[in-house]
């Protein structure tokens, strides 16, 4: 399949590259926002279900992720035979039922439950946002547009908590629920009247067994695709125990207030808004293995600063934390997209496919190894260290041996 290697015309439609970038950007921001306007309420959520363990509110985050790694690798072959569009359509209504779910749900085990439903139906709007920009772009092109859709994307973690706040100040966490449901409708609409759909029939692949067996086994024997895809899932796993730890972390650790801790959540997820900027020009420069490998070394050089300031006595203070947790978001930023353009490169012609697959393994290893630390919590910032340290490694040395050794080298 011919694609386009930047900014190409898009289909007949009067949809201009902005808005396309913007509705893009939504697709993908569903699944951050439905995690990120959550943490506040996780204190609220716990002492309504009495809930014995304090580590077991994190399973609020882990349900999700795991509903939204299961949705993944059926959002592929589904899209790449019926188009894009209806399988987004199906997904927003399975998140809506979800969050109903969730708004009666009579027990911690049914709240569990519909979240990893909202993950469900969240996988596909998610999923199809990559696929609808591989339809379109390729190589730097490619990276350069999913910079600009993250660059949008990574504001809502900037502002989901203050949103959670906000709510929660109104009424019960019950409401956060009603916020999301408003989302996922606007979301319906805007895909429905204005997204045109990208696959075009001749290139819509059955689903029987034997082309779904041969395009999943592309993806698999696709050298770059795998090493870079396990890469990103050790990196997603930082980014989970970050995620899942944060409230304990900042409120039970440093004292922050339900209104201060908005405030240095958003600080550091800040970096990754100017990190995707930035990469939407150096990747044109540089390209997207010499930049992201290089980031990857910034990441990791984070990481062990922060073992060895975190794994002493006393924790380190509030300051210091936040400035290398946001070195390491700030490198995640420029390498998030450029991994993701550098997995999806090979697989043009199995979009659907390759996003799936692709995305449902850094989905599911980012919700256990996030959870695995997560659950270490101890009252001590070392769990969230060790973390950073040992997956920021562990992703390197994915690139080493994808790369043959090589680091920084300039193609692509």
């Amino acid at each position: 399949m011919a694609t386009p290697s930047s900014d190409a015309a898009l289909p007949r439609s009067d949809l201009r590259f902005g808005e396309f970038v913007a509705i893009i950007a939504l697709m993908m921001a569903l699944t951050a926002l439905s995690i990120d306007i959550m943490l506040v309420a996780l204190p609220d959520i716990a002492a309504t279900f009495a809930l014995a363990d304090p580590n077991d509110r994190q399973l609020v985050i882990t349900a999700y992720l795991l509903g939204f790694a299961a949705g993944q690798p059926l959002c592929g072959p589904l899209s790449d035979r019926f188009g894009r569009k209806p399988v987004v359509a199906a997904g927003i209504a399975i998140f809506a039922l979800g969050v109903v779910l969730a708004i009666i749900a009579p027990t911690f085990a049914t709240m569990l439950w519909a979240r990893a439903l909202m993950g469900l139906g969240a996988a596909a709007p998610r999923i199809m946002a990559v696929s609808i920009v591989r339809d379109r772009f390729a190589g730097r092109g490619m990276a350069r547009v999913m910079s600009f859709a993250m660059m949008i994307f990574i504001i809502v973690p900037i502002v989901a908590p203050f949103i959670g706040a906000a709510v929660l100040a109104l009424g019960p966490w019950q409401w956060i629920f009603g916020t999301l449901l408003a989302v996922g409708g606007l979301l319906a609409g805007w895909t429905a009247l204005r997204l045109p759909e990208t696959l075009t029939p001749e290139h819509r692949r059955s689903l029987s067994p034997g082309p779904l067996a041969e395009a999943a086994l592309t993806v698999v024997r696709s050298r770059p695709t795998v090493g870079y895809t396990v890469g990103m899932g050790f990196l997603f796993g930082s980014l989970m125990t970050y995620i899942g730890s944060a409230q304990q972390v900042f409120m039970e650790v440093y004292g922050l207030t339900t209104e201060s801790f908005p405030v240095v959540f958003g600080i550091v997820a800040s970096v990754m808004a100017v990190a995707s900027l930035l990469n939407t020009r150096l990747v044109v420069r540089l390209g997207m293995r010499r930049l992201s490998h290089a980031a990857l070394i910034g990441y990791v050089a984070a990481g062990l600063l922060m073992a060895v300031v975190g794994l002493g006595g006393e924790p380190p203070s509030l300051t210091v934390l936040v400035v290398l947790l946001m070195a390491s978001f700030f490198c995640f930023g420029l390498i998030a997209p450029n991994f993701g353009a550098l997995s999806m490169e090979p697989l043009g012609h199995i979009a659907g496919m390759g996003s799936s697959l692709t995305g449902f393994y850094t989905t599911a290893a980012g919700a256990g190894l996030g959870w695995l630390a997560g659950q270490a919590y101890d009252g001590t910032v070392r769990p969230l260290v060790i973390a950073f340290t040992v997956y920021g490694l562990a992703a390197l040395v994915c690139v080493l041996v994808t790369e043959r050794g090589r680091l920084l080298h300039a193609s692509h």
